[in-house]
């Protein structure tokens, strides 16, 4: 199965990196608010570079001077299911990422379930989006409750 991996990254500003593998590569999100697991609550994913998969064992210190100077720690790990689908028909991930619309099942150790991650058409960034199912909790905020 594909790996996931949530950074905490103390950059300028406090944001969280999101990161699926996806063509053998870590495709990238910023999440300046953090996930969310309350299917009413959309989160801003802004497209970042491409990382490789070596990239989500990382924690450390990235030094002044440095493209995303901060501290870094991974907040979150683990494996992930496709689960895009046209109608019936599976969509490979690598196709559903073009298209802008990704469903996938994390299997993390905080975060469970569905979630979504859908093309805006507003600069190009996207929305990560919790599904409804047995992991969802609404009004729970994940990033206060679990630092």
């Amino acid at each position: 199965m594909p790996i996931f991996v949530v950074q905490k990254h103390a950059a300028t500003t406090l944001h969280y990196d999101f990161r699926l593998e996806i063509g053998g590569v870590l495709k990238s999100w910023v999440l300046p608010k953090g996930p969310s697991i309350d299917p009413h609550v959309k989160r801003l994913a802004v497209p970042t570079d491409d990382h490789a998969l070596e990239y989500a064992d990382f924690e450390g210190s990235i030094p002044e001077g440095h493209y995303g100077a901060g501290e870094v720690l991974i907040w979150d790990r683990g494996s992930f299911e496709n689960a895009s689908h046209d109608g019936e028909k599976p969509i490979a991930l690598e196709e559903a990422y073009e298209a802008g619309h990704i469903s996938f099942a994390l299997h993390g150790q905080k975060l469970r379930g569905k979630f979504t991650l859908l093309k805006t058409h507003i600069d190009h960034n996207w929305l990560l989006v919790k599904q409804h199912d047995g992991e969802a909790r609404e009004g729970y905020d994940i990033v206060k409750e679990m630092p």
